[in-house]
């Protein structure tokens, strides 16, 4: 943006004559020898100035095109901006969603896991089939792949998180196994 804007001071600049401040000096003659001499020196000192009058507007469109150019860099930025601020909210979002259905899973995962050892219970105390054992078990597992997805899912949602606020984490500091839990 500061370089766009830089260009439209540029573009300005163009409606001002240019004032330019020369000198100039030397030696003319045919011979060397008369180099030396007073008449053969010259010298020239004198400003310049130089205003373009008529351009057929060239230097207006170079003005708009500026500003147009610096408009759509403003709109660029704050498009990535605002874009970089949904990206974390979502996340923020996402990641407290899933904390709550976290809660859920485990409450879901642990009651399966009392109806299995029921279920084991009744089958060891000749009340039940040994169907319903293995339906409980199917029915844990699922549980517990449903609480590792979630899991999965906050981890994703984690890295998108970081990823959004512009990364900054090291391999060092990610939690371990027993900090999961």
């Amino acid at each position: 943006m500061a370089a766009a804007n830089a260009q439209i001071g540029v573009a300005k600049t163009a409606y001002f004559p240019v004032l330019t401040l020369a000198a100039s000096g030397g030696f003319e003659s045919t011979a060397i020898a008369d180099w030396l001499s007073w008449p053969s020196r010259l010298w020239s000192v004198g400003p310049s100035l130089v205003q373009t009058l008529f351009d057929g507007g060239r230097r207006r469109a170079l003005s708009d095109q500026a500003q147009t150019a610096y408009d759509a860099t403003v709109a660029s930025y704050r498009e990535k901006v605002l874009t970089a601020f949904q990206e974390v909210e979502d996340n923020l979002a996402a990641m407290r969603i899933l904390a709550d259905e976290d809660q859920k899973q485990e409450a879901a995962v642990k009651a399966a896991q009392r109806s299995l050892a029921l279920s084991l219970n009744r089958y060891k105390g000749g009340v039940v089939s040994y169907l319903e054992v293995v339906t409980a078990q199917s029915a844990a597992l699922a549980n517990e792949r449903a609480a590792v997805d979630v899991l999965r899912r906050r981890m994703a949602a984690s890295v998108q998180l970081v990823k959004a606020l512009g990364g900054g984490w090291e391999a060092s500091n990610l939690p371990t196994a027993q900090n999961l839990k």
